[in-house]
């Protein structure tokens, strides 16, 4: 049975209501729940692929952390599949194809991944310029082409075929205009203040991180951001 209009949006109301409670487990269920009826609602899938990735980003067990960040982009590529041109749909294959890089030990694959970024990234700000969460995953990813190292560095060289443009100029811009346009979205800032101290630029960052740590905590994901922030801003001292 599809939920007519007037049922979707009480059954997203109150979905959107765990999370406020910080209740993200019993939050995603529910989108879950939603998507048995509403198949193709873009809210509600990508709600569950950001849903799994801030749950994933809590696990300690890599091969679990895995699995939900699999889930994200299996939500993500149906609502990109219902809409092509939804920039909600594009920003949320390009975040969980980040959160990707980070488990996926396959030279190939983690190239693909950081690939696919750039382009949905792209892809989502093209079609709105000021998609908050779509400026910050593109600025973050040019923050990590600047600061890669290891692994994932060697990987990206090799099957790159070198290392694509980085730019921390642009990586604070980008972030920047995400602070604009979301002023609460905490890992915004974490990774700004990030930006600005690779960038030399000391009290950028610690004015950024100050702000960080009397944010609202809005999801439970900020708890642990706000005590990161706090720790590189006693860095910074």
């Amino acid at each position: 049975m599809k939920l007519n209009g007037q049922d979707l949006a009480i059954q997203l109301k109150e979905a959107e209501n765990l999370e406020k409670q910080l209740k993200e487990p019993e939050a995603l269920e529910k989108y879950k729940q939603i998507l048995l009826t509403s198949p193709t609602s873009i809210k509600a899938l990508v709600k569950a692929a950001e849903l799994n990735v801030l749950l994933g980003g809590k696990e300690k067990d890599k091969k679990t952390k895995r699995l939900y960040y699999e889930s994200a982009l299996a939500f993500a590529q149906r609502a990109l599949q219902a809409d092509t041109n939804n920039a909600d749909a594009n920003y949320a294959m390009a975040m969980a194809s980040g959160k990707l890089t980070d488990v996926e030990s396959e030279n190939k694959k983690i190239v693909a991944f950081v690939k696919d970024v750039k382009t949905y990234a792209d892809k989502a700000l093209s079609i709105n310029p000021n998609h908050a969460k779509a400026n910050y995953t593109l600025g973050k990813w040019h923050y990590e082409m600047v600061t890669l190292s290891g692994i994932k560095k060697m990987a990206v060289k090799l099957f790159y075929g070198g290392l694509p443009d980085g730019d921390l100029d642009k990586a604070i811009a980008l972030m920047e205009k995400c602070k604009t346009i979301e002023p609460y979205f905490a890992p915004n800032y974490l990774d700004l203040g990030k930006a600005y101290k690779e960038a030399h630029q000391p009290a950028k960052a610690t004015e950024v991180l100050n702000k960080l740590v009397k944010l609202p905590t809005r999801s439970s994901e900020d708890i642990a951001i706000k005590a990161e922030g706090a720790q590189l801003l006693e860095s910074l001292q």
